[in-house]
């Protein structure tokens, strides 16, 4: 039995990418629909899935005091987060799309500072832009960014990282995991749902499957890291969400046959090096 919070939180977090480079197979998979449509199916599984959970669990609580003002950040920061990370991939090349939402743990780092006053350490930041590097080299993007697609995208990883930041504050102060999900689905399921009334694209049977597969990945995968991060801070396991690099490229070679060249293998190597480097680092400091 695991009983380091460190080693779970990096299990953890390897399990949600994991998950989110599942979501993010079906996602594409589910073909042309509006970025509000994917964003409303895939939350609105993920609340169902943590209303069960919490429901099972009787974890059943009301936000109060500050975390009333955390939660919301992590909620608007997470619906933002997502439009814009769909938004990019479906209008701009998919190597640059998901190099942008890449930038995720490096903006959770940057966010822990100010919000949880956590303090990392030149060693830490070095690994987690090792990591960043290692990630350029397997999405090898072109940086022809033109306009506003690029932009969303970045916007979507920086809000993203602050929403992880959020979930480690709300899970310090006590707020169970469950509760953060089904609240901030709840909220981006009512936010985007006037557009999708007014924008409702009728969908086929495999695109209603695969978009509720996306649902439940995404569960998996918010589940997982919402437990990571209230394990460990970020800065100490943020680094190993780069493994969702590795799970996405495998599954694009086992269902679109893609075949990585040398400047993926490169990268691998790289975010291996990093992630071995802040284990390496963190085991020190505590000899």
């Amino acid at each position: 039995m695991i009983k380091n919070d460190k080693t779970k939180g990096i299990i953890y977090i390897i399990i949600s990418a994991f998950f989110f480079a599942l979501m993010g197979l079906f996602v594409k998979l589910s073909g042309d629909l509006p970025t509000i449509q994917k964003s409303f199916f895939r939350n609105a599984v993920a609340m169902i899935f943590a209303f069960v959970l919490i429901t099972k669990n009787k974890e059943w609580a009301l936000p109060k005091g500050k975390n009333v003002s955390y939660l919301l950040i992590r909620a608007i920061a997470g619906t933002g987060g997502i439009l814009c990370n769909f938004y990019a991939l479906s209008n701009m090349n998919l190597a640059d799309a998901s190099m942008l939402n890449k930038l995720s743990p490096f903006f959770a780092v940057i966010f822990s500072l100010f919000l949880l006053k956590e303090k990392a350490n030149f060693k830490q930041i070095f690994a987690v832009t090792l990591a960043f590097i290692g990630a350029l080299f397997v999405m090898k993007p072109t940086f022809s960014f033109e306009g506003i697609p690029a932009f969303m995208g970045f916007i979507g990883g920086m809000a993203a990282g602050l929403a992880y930041a959020c979930v480690r504050k709300l899970t310090q102060n006590g707020f169970k995991g469950n509760l953060i999900i089904f609240y901030f689905s709840a909220f981006s399921c009512v936010t985007t749902l006037p557009w999708l009334i007014i924008d409702f694209t009728p969908m086929s049977a495999s695109q209603w499957l695969y978009l509720i597969l996306a649902g439940l990945s995404a569960s998996g995968g918010q589940f997982f890291i919402t437990r990571a991060y209230s394990k460990a801070p970020a800065k100490e396991i943020s680094v190993y969400d780069y493994s969702q690099i590795i799970f996405t490229t495998l599954l694009s070679l086992v269902v679109f046959g893609d075949l990585p060249d040398a400047f993926s293998f490169v990268g691998y190597g790289i975010i291996i090096l990093a992630a071995v480097f802040n284990a390496w680092n963190s085991l020190k400091k505590k000899a």
